[in-house]
C-alpha cells in the first residue's frame, strides 16, 4: 500500500502483535478522554496513542503509530475497544477522526461479510465447488448479485415498497422464490406488484 502510494490503517491485536505490545508495556502513552451523547446513550470515548513504534521483531520492520479507542459507560463498564496501527501522524485533534475511520473499515467488513455468509447468499458454501474455475465464477456470481441487490436499495422504486411491505431482504428473497414458484410474471413490475399487494398477475390463456 505504501510502495502504491497509500496510507493504511489495520487493525492491531495485542495476541498478534507481540512485539508491538511490548513497546507499549509500562510507557505512559499520550492521550485524552471525551464524553459524547446524554441520559442513558451517554458513553466514554478514551484515545491512547503512540508513534514511531516497530511492527514486528526484525531489524527492518516497519515503523508505525498505535492507535486504542476504548469506550466505556459512566459506571465503567467498556462496551468496545480496539487497536489500530497506521501510517498517519496522531495528534489530540485526529485521533478521534482515525479511529472512526478504523472502525468504519471494520464494521463495513463485517457487515459485508456477515450478509454474504449468512443472510441468504451461503458465499462459504462455494468454496470448494469445481477442480478449475467454477468456485471462483460462482463467487463472481455471489458479489455481482450482492452489488445489485445494494443497488435496488438504493434506487429501485419498486424493490424498496417490496422491502418496505415484507420487512428484511431476507423475507423478501423468500417471497420472491415462492411468488415464481407459482406464478408467470411478465416483468419485474408484475412480481413486485404481487408482493405489494398479494394479489397474483394476469395469467396468460
Amino acid at each position: 500500500m505504501l510502495a502504491a502510494g497509500g496510507s493504511f490503517i489495520f487493525g492491531c491485536k495485542p495476541s498478534s502483535h507481540k512485539t508491538l505490545t511490548v513497546y507499549l508495556t509500562g510507557v505512559d502513552l499520550d492521550g485524552f478522554s471525551e464524553t459524547i451523547g446524554a441520559g442513558s446513550a451517554k458513553h466514554i470515548h478514551r484515545y491512547r496513542w503512540m508513534e514511531g513504534v516497530p511492527l514486528q521483531d526484525a531489524n527492518d520492520a516497519l515503523m508505525v503509530n498505535w492507535l486504542e479507542i476504548e469506550i466505556s459507560k459512566p459506571n465503567s463498564k467498556v462496551t468496545y475497544r480496539n487497536s489500530f496501527v497506521i501510517d498517519l501522524p496522531i495528534t489530540k485533534q485526529s485521533a478521534a477522526e482515525i479511529a472512526a475511520c478504523g472502525r468504519a473499515r471494520w464494521k463495513i467488513e463485517n457487515d459485508t461479510f456477515n450478509v454474504l455468509k449468512n443472510n441468504r447468499y451461503n458465499l462459504e458454501h462455494n468454496f470448494g465447488h469445481g477442480k478449475d474455475t467454477l468456485a471462483s465464477l460462482l463467487v463472481v456470481l455471489n458479489l455481482l448479485a450482492f452489488a445489485m441487490h445494494n443497488a435496488c436499495d438504493l434506487v429501485e422504486a419498486s424493490w424498496q415498497e417490496g422491502r418496505q411491505k415484507v420487512g428484511a431482504q431476507m423475507r423478501l428473497f423468500e417471497h420472491i422464490r415462492t411468488a415464481t414458484a407459482y406464478f408467470v410474471f411478465q416483468s419485474w413490475g408484475s412480481l413486485f406488484r404481487t408482493i405489494r399487494t398479494g394479489r397474483p398477475p394476469p395469467q396468460p390463456p
